[in-house]
């Protein structure tokens, strides 16, 4: 596969993995929206549940492509990453829809059920009812992390039946959750570990009060791993079997082969908690409409360099909008 025209350089001091991947989260990032239109729009995905988005329409939108955008486990759309990449979609003039997953953003009262990996369904109806009630006819899905692999498994399930469906771009996603919870309970890993896994307890406790009698919370504070939290609540509100049945069966590495938009995957050797081994196998670096960048250094969704080429510091971002704007050209 071609290398990208950009490559990722990182400071010497940013090769650390921990640092590349913390860091980028630290940077204020609140203005960069600002002069931007946002409206608030509800997605009814399925009966009882709905998913808050903030969509930037530009003035003709429906002659503009669209971004639709997927965060991260325990992110938001309010994530620094999701308004970094929506401010510069949007002033290259495609429509941005920054997504809430099931119960982020303070919007558990919303669905009674938890947001998880496998929940595509939930893209593929965003992107159905974007082209059948706003006429839009060029949606890309963009997602990072968890986010990522809800955008892969939605593209590979869509496969060419979403005529509206642009193309799929992930950052660092988790294709095999199996994979991606082994190395984030590995003790290098304990910190992330720790902040998702309490974080995670926290919305636990907010879904539990929304939602009297719906899940038992006796025994949550000893749960000690997120795999135990997954067997535990995730799974069996999901409809799986088991934590490990709900890893198995929602790694969007199942349905890739299945792909048939532009897709773009941007991954790091080096991430601390997502295998790069995932992303060498045949089927992804064979496949004919997916492209792979993974640069040396990057961490997990860091990407951090400083500014150069005309470009601000956030890389990952930048070659978002570069696949984007070049396929746009060669449609």
């Amino acid at each position: 596969m071609p290398r990208d025209r950009r490559n990722f350089t990182a400071a010497a001091l940013l090769r650390n993995p921990h640092f590349m991947t913390v860091l980028p989260g630290c940077w204020p990032r609140r203005a960069v929206l600002a002069g931007v239109p946002t409206e608030s729009r509800l997605f009814t995905t399925e009966p009882h549940t709905q998913l808050l988005g903030f969509c930037h329409w530009q003035p003709h939108r429906t002659a503009c492509q669209t971004v639709v955008l997927v965060h991260g486990l325990e992110g938001s759309s309010e994530s620094h990453y999701m308004r970094g990449i929506a401010a510069k979609a949007y002033r290259a003039g495609f429509n941005v829809v920054r997504m809430n997953q099931r119960t982020c953003g303070g919007t558990e009262h919303l669905t009674p059920t938890l947001y998880n990996s496998g929940l595509s369904q939930d893209y593929r109806a965003i992107v159905h009812e974007l082209s059948r009630v706003d006429g839009l006819t060029r949606i890309w899905l963009v997602g990072y992390s968890l986010g990522g692999n809800l955008v892969l498994k939605a593209a590979g399930e869509a496969s060419s039946s979403e005529a509206a469906l642009a193309g799929a771009i992930a950052v660092c996603p988790t294709i095999d959750p199996t994979q991606c919870a082994k190395a984030l309970e590995a003790s290098r890993n304990w910190v992330y570990h720790y902040h998702f896994l309490t974080q995670l307890k926290r919305r636990m406790r907010r879904k539990a009060r929304l939602f009297p009698g719906k899940w038992d919370l006796a025994g949550l504070d000893g749960i000690r791993t997120l795999s135990e939290f997954e067997d535990r609540y995730t799974a069996p509100d999901g409809g799986y079997a088991s934590g490990a049945d709900y890893y198995n069966r929602s790694g969007a590495r199942l349905v890739l082969d299945s792909i048939t938009v532009p897709t773009l995957i941007i991954t790091s050797q080096d991430d601390p908690f997502i295998p790069y081994s995932m992303f060498t196998v045949p089927l992804i670096q064979r496949h004919p409409m997916i492209r792979v960048i993974a640069p040396r250094h990057g961490g997990h969704c860091g990407f951090f360099q400083f500014a150069r080429n005309g470009e601000d510091s956030y890389w990952a971002e930048n070659r978002i909008v570069d696949f984007m704007q070049n396929r746009s050209l060669s449609m």
